[in-house]
């Protein structure tokens, strides 16, 4: 470790790497709520925060666990389930009057269609303005789980028990991986009429 007197600590979280003290300093002079979207193996966390002086204040919040209430049986670590818990937020963000928001994917390396910008994408239809890049953005077609129902067609085909014992939950849930595409428009609209 360095030594001197000229020699500064890093404050805690920087040295943890949880914090870019630098881009949350940008993100806190645009004066807009962060979309601020964390995740693990099996879950999407958003929120929507606003900076304050006494400590940040989350306006709203959705993650992929809430799918299960409006009927989703497909698994929560996917594209699918990351933007419909995006429509989620997006659509309880805008019934509360919040319309803009400026995207917080703090230490996350970007990666290209990824579930975390699939979540952003859900809450730019629920009808946010956030800035962002289309390309970006996942494709239609893998959104919706089309990539998921492929693979599962081939994999019934090819290998029928590894096909079991990769889908079991789905197949525990009693919804074919062949149909979650229908499964997805389904839950989509479900959200759309029940979170004014």
């Amino acid at each position: 470790m360095a030594h001197g007197p000229t020699y500064k600590v890093p404050f805690r979280r920087r040295r943890e790497g949880k914090t870019d003290y630098r881009v949350r300093k940008k993100l806190v002079m645009s004066k807009k709520p962060r979309l601020v979207i964390r995740k693990s193996l099996k879950h999407l966390y958003l929120q929507l925060i606003e900076v304050k002086v006494n400590g940040d204040i989350v306006l709203a919040q959705a993650n992929t666990k809430e799918l299960s209430k409006y009927g989703w049986k497909g698994g929560t670590g996917n594209l699918p389930a990351a933007y419909l818990a995006g429509l989620l937020l997006g659509k309880r963000a805008l019934s509360k009057g919040i319309k803009n928001a400026i995207l917080d994917l703090g230490r996350y390396s970007i990666t290209k269609g990824s579930r975390l910008f699939a979540a952003l994408k859900g809450a730019l239809d629920a009808g946010m303005d956030i800035p962002h890049s289309e390309e970006i953005l996942p494709d239609e077609e893998r959104i919706k789980g089309a990539h998921i129902a492929k693979y599962a067609i081939i994999l019934q085909k090819e290998n029928p028990s590894k096909y079991q014992a990769h889908f079991s939950n789905y197949i525990r849930m009693n919804l074919p991986p062949e149909k979650i595409v229908e499964h997805f428009e389904e839950i989509k609209n479900k959200i759309i009429k029940e979170v004014v």
